[in-house]
């Protein structure tokens, strides 16, 4: 009978410890095929327990609970946790133990304004797009980069970084302001001083020439027309920086009308360039203007056959034919 007893003892043991092991080790998170957890700064053990069971990422919290105490887990760690389906009590709470959170990879491509870009990183990460764009336009943030409220975008280049999600709006612009002094190599900043240029200036007048054209064929010739009016004292005229001014990023036809808005951002009334760049140029314009030909070109115009390429002159009266003949296709197509 004892023997019995004993017998059913062990098995019985052995069941709960099956049991536990089940729910300690087994799957327990249920989630779809890409789904984060996200923890707020400042977040305390049961604001964790909340989110989790708020979002059905797991049934409860006893089990949770459980596994929290065998490994430790009382300090929480902010950030953003992506989950898999299937994945044990205790490997979810080793991952937020450890703070192996996963960072966010942040694209940049063309933005124009320093709004649009903080509101991106406001809708990437845990700080808000005010926040960033109180960053962005503080002076004295900005003063230790050498860079000022017109100049910062200069530093937001195209590329993709990986980010942690809790991360502040001055070590994100830090990891910016690192991609771009590594971009900026010895051998660019000798281009560019031979071109009398900084590298903020090559930034600025890349943003106005990728906003000239999508051909790349084109790009060194734009820039080489906007080095020589530098270099002989006229004013750029570029017409996608009076856009800019009017915060009319649509506008079909620069008019004479738009010619007089009163910026520093109109450079048919101010001569050189402007203050800072008016979108984030692409790394392929930067190395055009860098390694633009010498030219005698003055003027250019697009080209009457709309195929985005332009056509480049060295006097006006050549120009004004060719502009003329564009202006004239444009009313054939009745664009305003």
């Amino acid at each position: 009978m004892k023997k019995k007893i004993l017998l059913a003892t062990m098995a019985f043991i052995i069941l709960l410890a099956g049991f536990f092991a089940w729910k300690l080790f087994g799957p327990a998170v249920s989630v779809n095929q890409e789904s984060y957890l996200f923890i707020k700064t400042g977040s305390s053990y049961e604001d964790v327990q909340k989110e989790l069971t708020r979002n059905d990422f797991i049934g409860g919290n006893i089990w949770f609970g459980m596994a929290s105490k065998i490994i430790g887990y009382k300090k929480v760690k902010p950030g953003r946790y992506k989950l898999s389906d299937g994945m044990s009590m205790t490997s979810l709470v080793r991952l937020l133990n450890n703070g192996h959170q996963t960072p966010v990879n942040f694209v940049i491509t063309k933005i124009r304004t320093k709004e649009t870009l903080a509101d991106k990183i406001g809708n990437a990460f845990e700080c808000d797009s005010l926040q960033m764009i109180d960053f962005l336009n503080d002076p004295d943030s900005l003063k230790p980069y050498g860079l000022d409220t017109n100049t910062v975008m200069a530093v937001a280049m195209p590329f993709t970084y990986d980010i942690k999600w809790n991360t502040t709006p001055s070590r994100i612009f830090q990891q910016f302001y690192t991609a771009y002094k590594t971009f900026w190599s010895e051998e660019r900043k000798q281009k560019a001083d031979s071109l009398k240029l900084t590298p903020l200036e090559v930034s600025v007048l890349a943003s106005i020439i990728d906003e000239e054209t999508n051909a790349a064929v084109d790009r060194p010739d734009i820039a080489s027309v906007y080095l020589n009016r530098i270099k002989k004292g006229m004013p750029l005229q570029a017409d996608p920086t009076l856009k800019f001014a009017l915060k009319n990023f649509g506008l079909k036809r620069v008019l004479n009308e738009h010619k007089n808005v009163v910026s520093p951002y109109n450079t048919y009334i101010n001569k050189g360039l402007p203050p800072g760049p008016i979108c984030t140029p692409q790394l392929e314009t930067i190395d055009a203007v860098l390694n633009s030909p010498q030219t005698d070109y003055l003027y250019f115009v697009a080209n009457s056959d709309f195929s985005g390429t332009h056509i480049f002159t060295t006097n006006y009266e050549d120009h004004m034919k060719y502009a003329r003949l564009y202006q004239e296709e444009l009313n054939k197509r009745n664009i305003k």
